[in-house]
């Protein structure tokens, strides 16, 4: 006997109260209002810094404007993605447009990748060839910029950096308050030496720091698009622990998976014992997937397992021979030792 089509609708009322009072991913109205104030002074400050940046001749100043305006389109992105994100599902659209703010995190950590391979291109043609630089010029604008992203970091730090969106625009700010420091550092040393070769190595040190920040958030909203597990939760030691659980008999074709940055959903098959009660497994399992996981989203088909299916079954088959889906996948756990 199945008990799917009365757990499906128990499930969803259970589902439903277990949501009531949970958030997921970014506020629009709060978090919007914070990157709009960052948004507002970093770009008031890069207009002001490309004409600084060619009076002066920095090349550091220049990347610095041209980071900024990555720092812009970043939080632009960002607010565009935490509207559509807020939009309720409906149509296709059955999780809604939360994976917008996926999509901005993707587009920000290319940005870098691409804006630091540009810049450390012009970086080593400068220390073959350094120009003359205003060092003073170079060395007031940098302080500024300093200030001005500290503020905006601050700005960014009070939204939600769970989501990978937010943590995006945070990390291009961040980068660009580390190149305002290497260029303040550089200025000082031309102003005092007249090395000027200072700037183009300025320029290097915070590529690293920008490719380092790239890479990070494509890896991990790349994770998020091929629906890999949460990097803090291990899919073996989970179904372990669900079979470990009193009744259950066998789970298989358990998934788990992140909707978007901070929502994780599980979906998996659980054998329950010929005379357990598939309603209470199916509560006490998604209790403790909330109260251990923090994961609400979830969907569990519940099934009695026959007597006999640990002696004669395959993995994800009854006794009789018939198989919980036509393309069972991934391990099977039971309460006994087991391949993963």
């Amino acid at each position: 006997m199945s008990d799917h089509g009365h757990e499906h609708d128990a499930g969803h009322e259970h589902g439903s109260g277990g949501h009531a009072g949970h958030s997921h991913g970014v506020t629009a109205d709060a978090d919007g209002r914070w990157l709009g104030i960052a948004l507002t002074l970093i770009t008031a400050f890069m207009a002001v810094e490309v004409v600084v940046g060619v009076i002066a001749s920095s090349l550091a100043l220049i990347s610095d404007a041209a980071h900024m305006l990555t720092d812009a389109a970043s939080i632009v992105l960002a607010l565009i993605a935490m509207r559509l994100a807020a939009r309720p599902a409906r149509g296709g659209f059955t999780y809604g447009l939360k994976r917008a703010e996926i999509l901005s995190a993707q587009a920000n950590g290319l940005t870098l990748l691409l804006l630091g391979t540009w810049l450390a291109y012009e970086a080593i043609r400068r220390l073959v060839d350094p120009p003359e630089v205003e060092g003073g010029l170079m060395l007031g604008t940098a302080l500024v910029g300093i200030v001005v992203n500290v503020v905006a970091a601050w700005c960014i730090s009070k939204a939600n950096r769970t989501s990978l969106n937010v943590e995006g625009a945070y990390q291009h700010i961040l980068n660009d308050l580390f190149a305002f420091i290497g260029t303040a550092i550089a200025a000082l040393i031309i102003v005092l030496t007249g090395f000027t070769r200072a700037d183009p190595i300025a320029t290097l040190v915070v590529v690293a720091l920008m490719f380092k920040a790239g890479y990070g958030l494509i890896r991990e909203s790349g994770r998020i698009f091929l629906e890999a597990a949460p990097a803090d939760i291990d899919p073996d030691a989970l179904g372990d622990k669900l079979v470990a659980q009193p009744t259950v008999v066998e789970v298989h074709d358990l998934h788990v998976w992140q909707i978007t940055s901070g929502q994780t959903a599980l979906s998996a098959h659980v054998l329950v014992e010929a005379g357990g009660d598939c309603h209470a497994v199916r509560r006490d399992l998604e209790k403790l997937l909330q109260h251990d996981y923090g994961i609400t989203h979830t969907t569990l088909q519940a099934d009695h397992a026959p007597e006999n299916v640990l002696q004669v079954a395959l993995p994800g088959e009854r006794a009789d021979g018939t198989a919980h889906c036509e393309d069972p996948h991934g391990p099977v756990h039971r309460d006994e030792p087991h391949e993963h």
